[in-house]
């Protein structure tokens, strides 16, 4: 029962993933983009700390060489930083479903960075995987045309999404090269809060005090943001450890090729945007490159 329990968990933390990306888009339709990813962040550090205190692990902080500071500033600069600058600006532009089977190139670039900076080895099941999740994505990009990528079919927030790929791949490169050693919940936690402060900077700079803006949302608003802080990141993030402490990294890490298709439903659901074929095609190769890919990784 427990271990039923757990895979239940699991496919929460895959729903609560995806539908970040209409959650993400209705926020910044509530308020200014930048402002709401630094608000997120903000309230998401906080309750990640509580977390930490109430497992007594704030020793673990204390406890860090300096090295090991920068290391999660770097990590923090790029993984919530800029991924939330890029995130939060790509969805004014960008359907929602969309951007979360865009996102599913994540583990291509990621492993390919991997092979060239740490002597990953590829086989033929990861790159085929890798040419099927990348094909799925340009298909839902260039709505079903893939050649008017040689025309400039892709518009800004389709870049701006890819933003957030770059993004996530360093974060991850960075957490292999100089984060080893430290438990993922303290790393979450740190640059969580460091990625918050780095954000209110740049929110502050760009968007100034929007005070009046904050004290209009809506219900729809506050609802998203609710959802953002703590189902996207605080329980989410919960169950995908629990996830691993009890099935192992893999197992958990496999129900991550749901999140572009929750992803898409999710969108549809909230923000009544239309399942065109090119939308559903383009889901379902990506996500099956992402399997494959990973049945290719455990072949390695």
């Amino acid at each position: 029962m427990e271990r039923y329990s757990v895979h239940l968990k699991l496919l929460g933390m895959a729903v609560l993933w995806g539908a970040s990306w209409p959650m993400g888009r209705m926020l910044g339709q509530s308020l200014p983009p930048l402002t709401g990813g630094a608000v997120r962040f903000v309230l998401a550090s906080v309750l990640l700390l509580g977390w930490l205190f109430a497992r007594s692990r704030f020793a673990t902080l204390a406890a860090l060489s300096a090295r090991k500071w920068l290391g999660l500033a770097a990590a923090a600069s790029v993984g919530v930083c800029g991924y939330a600058v890029f995130f939060m600006l790509g969805l004014q532009t960008m359907p929602a479903g969309k951007a979360a089977v865009v996102v599913a190139v994540n583990p291509v670039l990621t492993l390919l960075l991997a092979t060239w900076f740490f002597g990953e080895r590829l086989n033929a099941k990861i790159l085929a995987g890798m040419l099927l999740a990348v094909g799925g994505a340009i298909m839902v990009v260039t709505q079903g045309q893939p050649l008017t990528v040689l025309s400039g079919g892709i518009k800004a927030g389709e870049w701006l999404i890819f933003g957030c790929v770059v993004c996530w791949a360093a974060y991850t490169l960075i957490g292999r090269a100089v984060l080893r050693g430290i438990d993922a919940l303290t790393v979450t936690a740190a640059t969580s809060l460091i990625g918050a402060l780095m954000l209110a900077v740049v929110a502050l700079w760009v968007d100034g005090l929007p005070f009046e803006a904050m004290a209009a949302m809506d219900a729809r608003g506050w609802t998203a943001l609710a959802w953002l802080v703590i189902g996207a990141t605080v329980l989410a993030y919960a169950w995908y450890f629990e996830g691993v402490k009890t099935l192992g990294a893999g197992s958990a890490a496999a129900y991550i090729t749901l999140v572009p298709i929750f992803g898409v439903l999710s969108s549809a659901w909230f923000l009544d945007e239309p399942l065109h074929i090119s939308l559903v095609a383009g889901c379902a190769a990506a996500v099956g490159g992402m399997t494959l890919m990973r049945y290719g990784q455990k072949a390695v």
